[in-house]
């Protein structure tokens, strides 16, 4: 079969690497894709600007006509954005079966607000909160609860809608920089406040099957897969500016058998029984942001999709055919699937171009040892990079795009041994201002409050 994967970033690459491995996979088209999917086996990237057959279509209508165009049987889509436009409709619409929630179920990550109201409904373990779009009401909650507090824009911010306020003062920075639309824009008319959790952060990624249909034979589920963390400040020892994440581990030592079964109780299996109360079809994944907390787990967040850099460190210790899961997803068959892990470590640390999360240069070429890189075992997974279309004349094969360029993923049976084959890999490449943290998965790297 043919299948075409929607997305850009290193999780999209790590997607269309895991479905090339598939003997069921005929072609990966990556739309549009990044330099690591123009190399990668069994791929080809696809651009609108590629297809005059589109005749100016763009959005959820180009994706669907691309697939058909292609003869794409199944559909995954990446990001968050396309999802909470509704392109899962379109493709089931359009008679192409779709990994990716539909559009109600979207907006549990589209709203903080709506997933706030979704949890509290639901029983589903997480932070007290309120949801304001009055700046006064919303100054008067944080002087009313003191400080630490957790300011998020209800809306998708690319990252840039969160802030944990340790001052009553930088708490109403905040409030004004998010409702004056300065930090995110539209995102931040509105606004959830929420009570600061102490603990430290791990991901948990899932497979989902919720339809009515499904509910109603008792088939529908979430399948959990490894404990994940992600490293999202900039410099070593969890110090410096938030970034969209520098690198992560799974699985996660600390996630203990008790602290697995107190996150199926407290927030895996309410979230299960809410998607069905609530009568959404959802055939994807989801990502739970977790706080280990003394009192247990809490849900910081809900994702419907799949993490990312977490994605690069999980997929790897996936130990069974990911289109097969995939297909199970869609086909309303993931109860029954198998899912296998391999044993070990897996570490992704990131290497991102000087100046992020703020400014940075693109542009630059990056030079890859590739013999070396061999060696070391490691797997390189792209994501704000792209083809040097100049190469075949001297030129590097990549030149980098955005901010967070690449991500060493490296598997090992202990977690030094996945720890030094990734730093290895990192060794082995160079381009103008790289950096990158040397702390992924050590002691005092994990963020924690």
């Amino acid at each position: 079969m043919k299948v075409i994967v929607v997305g850009n970033g290193g999780r999209e690459h790590a997607i269309a690497w895991k479905l090339s491995q598939s003997s069921s996979v005929e072609e990966v088209i990556c739309v549009p894709g990044n330099g690591g999917t123009a190399f990668e086996h069994k791929c080809r990237n696809v651009s609108f600007s590629d297809c005059p057959y589109l005749c100016g279509a763009n959005g959820n209508e180009a994706y669907v006509k691309i697939a058909l165009e292609n003869k794409c049987s199944l559909a995954v889509i990446g990001p968050e954005n396309p999802l909470a436009e509704g392109l899962a409709d379109a493709f089931w619409d359009a008679g192409i079966p779709a990994v990716g929630a539909k559009h109600d179920a979207a907006q549990l990550e589209a709203s903080k607000n709506r997933a706030k109201e979704f949890m509290h409904t639901h029983g589903v373990a997480c932070a007290k909160s309120r949801t304001f779009t009055s700046k006064d009401e919303a100054l008067a909650y944080i002087h009313e609860q003191g400080a630490p507090i957790v300011i998020k824009a209800d809306g998708l911010a690319a990252g840039k809608g969160v802030v944990v306020a340790k001052t009553e003062q930088e708490a109403a920075n905040a409030i004004e920089e998010l409702m004056s639309g300065s930090l995110a824009g539209d995102a931040g008319k509105k606004l959830v406040i929420e009570e600061y959790l102490r603990g430290t952060e791990i991901s948990i990624l899932a497979a989902v099957c919720v339809t009515p249909e499904l509910a109603g034979q008792g088939k529908a589920c979430i399948v959990p897969f490894v404990s994940a963390r992600d490293h999202k400040r900039l410099c070593d020892g969890a110090k410096g500016p938030n970034t969209g994440g520098m690198g992560a581990v799974a699985p996660v030592s600390d996630v203990t058998d008790e602290i697995t079964a107190q996150f199926k109780s407290t927030v895996l299996e309410p979230t299960l029984k809410g998607l069905i109360a609530e009568n959404y079809d959802y055939r994807g994944f989801i990502f739970f942001g977790l706080m280990l907390t003394k009192d247990g787990p809490k849900c910081l967040e809900y994702n419907v999709r799949l993490g990312d850099p977490e994605t690069q460190a999980v997929l790897p210790l996936m130990d069974c055919d990911f289109a097969a899961l995939c297909t199970s997803i869609a086909d309303g068959t993931l109860h029954s699937f198998n899912l296998n892990w391999k044993n070990g470590f897996v570490v992704a640390p990131v290497a991102v171009s000087g100046g992020y999360p703020r400014s940075y240069k693109k542009g630059c070429g990056i030079s890859i040892d590739e013999k070396r890189m061999q060696e070391s075992g490691a797997k390189l997974f792209i994501a704000g990079a792209m083809e040097n279309r100049r190469h075949n004349s001297g030129g590097e094969k990549l030149v980098t795009s955005g901010g967070r360029v690449l991500a060493c993923s490296a598997h090992g049976d202990t977690f030094d041994d996945a720890w030094q084959k990734a730093y290895r890999a990192m060794d082995c490449i160079q381009f103008d201002a790289m950096f990158y943290r040397k702390d992924i998965g050590l002691p005092g790297a994990a963020e924690s409050s």
